[in-house]
C-alpha cells in the first residue's frame, strides 16, 4: 500500500510539473513567435549574449545551496535563513562585478548598447535571490501545482507587456522589460503563495555543512554554463549578433519541448530518489522507467520536428527566419539523447554521491571542448554538429557510474530506449516525403504531424513497446482512482 502511495504522488507531481512546464513554456513559445515576427534576429541576438553574463551570475545565486536544501532530509528555519542571506549578498557582489565590467565586454563585442542592457537586465540577479528559497520549498514539499498557477501567471503578465513594448517600437528593450517582468510577478507571487519569510537567523555552521555538499553542484553547474554558453560567445563575436539568433532560435524548438518533459521529470526524481537512497535496486527501478519513458515521448518528438522543420519555421516565424532550420535539425538529434544524461546524473546526485557528479562534468566538458576547437574552423554549422557528437559521447560517460552504483549498464539503457528510437525512425522516414506534395506549409506541417502521431501509436502497440503498455496501464489506473475518489465523496 505504501509504495502504492508513492508511486501515485510521484505521477501526480510530475503531470503538475509537467503542466507548470507546459504552461509556462507553451506562452513563452507563443510570446516568443510574435516577437519574432516583430524584432529583428540581431535583437534576440544581442540580448543573448547579455544573458550569458547573467547566467554565468546566476549560478553562484540559485544553484548549490538550493539544490543541497531540497536534497538534505535535517534541514531546519537556520539553514533556510542563512541560505536566503547568503544569496542576496552574494548577488549584490555579482551585480556591482557587471555594472562595473559592462564598458569591457560592450568593446569586446563591438556592440554599443550591451552595456547599458547588461546593467539593467542584471537587475534580475537580486529577484532570482529572493525567491530562491520559495523555489526550494515548493520542490521539496513537491506542490508543483502551486508553482504551475504562479508561473502561469507570471507569463502572461510579462508576454502582454513584452508584446505591447515590440509593437510600440522599443525593439530589443521589450525583450529586456519582459524579462524583467517575468521575474517581478515571479517572486511577488512566490512570496504570496509560500508562506516562508526569512527570520534574524544566521549560522557559518549550517552554511559550512551545506556547502560540503552544494559547492560540487555549483561548481559543476558553473563549468556547465561556461561550457553551454562559449559557443554564443565564439558565434557572437566571430560571426554577428544576427547569425546567433538564427542558432539560438534552432536551439530553442527543441529545447522548448525537451525541456518541459525531462526538467519535470528531473524536478520530481530528485526528492524521489533521495528518499529511496538506501534501496539502490529500487534507485535503479525508477531510473530505468524515467529512462524508458521519457525516451518513447522524447524521440518521436525530435524526429518530428527535425522532418517538418522548414514548412514550421516559414509558418511561425516567417522566411526572414529560414536560416534557423539546419540548426534546428542538428539541436533535435542533441535534445533527443536528455532523458539519458538526466536520469543517471539525478541517480548519482540522490546517492550523495555529488563528487562523482562533478568529476563527470569536468571530463564532459573536456571532451567538448576538444570537439569544439576541431569543428570551429569550419563554421558554425559544424560547431552544431559538434555538440550533437558530444551528447552521443556524454551519453556513455554519465552512464558509467551507475554501472557500480546500480547494476545499470550503458548497455542496458541502450537496449531498453532502442525500440522507441526504431519507430521513431521509422515513423520520421515514411512522414518525410508528404512535403514534396505540391501543398500549402500550413497543410503540409498539419498532414505531417497528424499521420506520425498515427503511425508512431499503432507501431507501438503492433510491435507491444513495454513502455507504451505502462502508459496506457497507468493512465487507467489514475482514471479508476479518480473515478472511486468521486463516487465515495458522492455516498
Amino acid at each position: 500500500m505504501g509504495n502504492e502511495v508513492t508511486k501515485s504522488k510521484v505521477i501526480v507531481s510530475l503531470l503538475w510539473k509537467l503542466m507548470e512546464r507546459g504552461g509556462t513554456q507553451g506562452i513563452q513559445f507563443i510570446v516568443m513567435i510574435i516577437l519574432a515576427r516583430i524584432l529583428l534576429p540581431e535583437e534576440f541576438g544581442l540580448i543573448i549574449l547579455v544573458t550569458i553574463f547573467i547566467a554565468i551570475a546566476g549560478v553562484f545565486v540559485q544553484s548549490g545551496f538550493n539544490t543541497a536544501l531540497i536534497q538534505n532530509k535535517d534541514v531546519n528555519e537556520i539553514d533556510f535563513s542563512s541560505v536566503f542571506y547568503l544569496n542576496l549578498f552574494v548577488a549584490s557582489l555579482l551585480y556591482l562585478l557587471l555594472f562595473f565590467t559592462a564598458p569591457l565586454i560592450a568593446t569586446f563585442f563591438e556592440q554599443p548598447d550591451f552595456m547599458t542592457v547588461l546593467r539593467v537586465l542584471s537587475c534580475t540577479l537580486f529577484l532570482g535571490a529572493l525567491n530562491s528559497i520559495q523555489y526550494a520549498i515548493i520542490e521539496k514539499k513537491m506542490q508543483f501545482k502551486k508553482l504551475f498557477l504562479i508561473s502561469l501567471g507570471a507569463n502572461v503578465v510579462s508576454g502582454i507587456a513584452g508584446i505591447w513594448m515590440a509593437y510600440d517600437g522599443f525593439g530589443v528593450w521589450a525583450l529586456v522589460g519582459q524579462q524583467l517582468i517575468n521575474q517581478l510577478m515571479l517572486t511577488l507571487f512566490l512570496w504570496y503563495a509560500v508562506m516562508w519569510r526569512p527570520q534574524l537567523l544566521f549560522s557559518i555552521e549550517r552554511i559550512k555543512i551545506l556547502f560540503s555538499f552544494g559547492w560540487k553542484l555549483m561548481a559543476s553547474a558553473l563549468i556547465d554554463v561556461l561550457y553551454s554558453n562559449i559557443r554564443n560567445v565564439l558565434v557572437g563575436k566571430i560571426y554577428s549578433p544576427a547569425i546567433l539568433g538564427f542558432y539560438n532560435r534552432g536551439d530553442q524548438f527543441p529545447s522548448l519541448l525537451v525541456s518541459n518533459i525531462n526538467g519535470s521529470i528531473q524536478s520530481v526524481m530528485l526528492p524521489t530518489l533521495s528518499s529511496y537512497q538506501d534501496d539502490k535496486q529500487r534507485v535503479k527501478e525508477i531510473v530505468r522507467r524515467a529512462i524508458v519513458t521519457s525516451a518513447f515521448i522524447i524521440f518521436p518528438m525530435m524526429v518530428g520536428l527535425a522532418v517538418i522543420a522548414e514548412p514550421l519555421v516559414k509558418i511561425l516565424l516567417t522566411e526572414k527566419w529560414l536560416p534557423t532550420v539546419p540548426f534546428l535539425q542538428i539541436f533535435c538529434l542533441v535534445y533527443a539523447l536528455w532523458p539519458i544524461h538526466t536520469a543517471n546524473l539525478q541517480a548519482i546526485n540522490a546517492l550523495g554521491r555529488s563528487d562523482t557528479f562533478l568529476k563527470l562534468e569536468i571530463v564532459k566538458k573536456l571532451v567538448g571542448l576538444i570537439i569544439l576547437g576541431i569543428s570551429l574552423p569550419f563554421g558554425v554549422h559544424a560547431m552544431a554538429m559538434g555538440i550533437s557528437i558530444s551528447g552521443i559521447l556524454y551519453t556513455f560517460i554519465n552512464a558509467y557510474p551507475n554501472l557500480n552504483l546500480l547494476n545499470y549498464s550503458i548497455q542496458e539503457q541502450w537496449k531498453d530506449v532502442l525500440p522507441s528510437l526504431l519507430i521513431s525512425i521509422i515513423m520520421g522516414s515514411i512522414i518525410y516525403p508528404i512535403q514534396w506534395f505540391e501543398m500549402s506549409d500550413m497543410l503540409t506541417v498539419i498532414i505531417q504531424i497528424v499521420t506520425g502521431v498515427v503511425l508512431y501509436i499503432g507501431l507501438a502497440k503492433t510491435f507491444k513497446l513495454e513502455c507504451f503498455t505502462y502508459l496506457l496501464k497507468t493512465i487507467k489506473e489514475m482514471v479508476d482512482r479518480k473515478k472511486s475518489t468521486v463516487v465515495k465523496e458522492l455516498y
